[in-house]
């Protein structure tokens, strides 16, 4: 699912194999280092992302998939616990062939090609969530 190498004592460089879907490679490695509060960033390529989009006004979800090749321009996230899992918050620009871009929070991502992640714990620390009526996100429990 992927390699990595430790390159000092809590960053990690990862290298996803071609073809998984990238948050739940990036939640495996979380759960064998036992990573509980940390960040990630990235770049790579992929063949099908779905975007989700928080429509403030109902605080529902709207999913959208996208079948083609693109290019990760940028991955950047964070990574937290919520009710004793890994939880990733992840956000994404993605380059289609015509050069536009498309971006958004990340739901799911299949990789076509490479994926090369950087992973930073911190170290001994851990952030929670917890769902806030208000706004409808899974927000900081601190």
């Amino acid at each position: 699912m992927y390699q990595y190498k430790e390159v000092s004592p809590g960053r990690f460089v990862l290298s996803l194999d071609n073809h998984v879907e990238v948050s739940e490679a990036l939640a495996a490695f979380c759960r064998e280092k036992d990573i509980r509060a940390g960040v990630v960033g990235g770049l790579g390529a992929i063949c099908e992302a779905t975007f989700r989009f928080l429509d403030p006004a109902t605080k529902k979800y709207v999913d959208k998939t996208f079948g083609e090749q693109m290019e990760i321009t940028n991955l950047t996230g964070n990574i937290s616990r919520k009710d004793g899992q890994v939880y990733l918050h992840l956000h994404v620009t993605a380059s289609r062939r015509d050069y536009t871009c498309i971006g958004g929070h990340l739901l799911t991502a299949r990789i076509n090609g490479a994926c090369e992640l950087f992973v930073e714990s911190f170290h001994g620390a851990e952030i929670g969530r917890r769902f806030d009526e208000e706004t409808g996100l899974n927000l900081y429990k601190f």
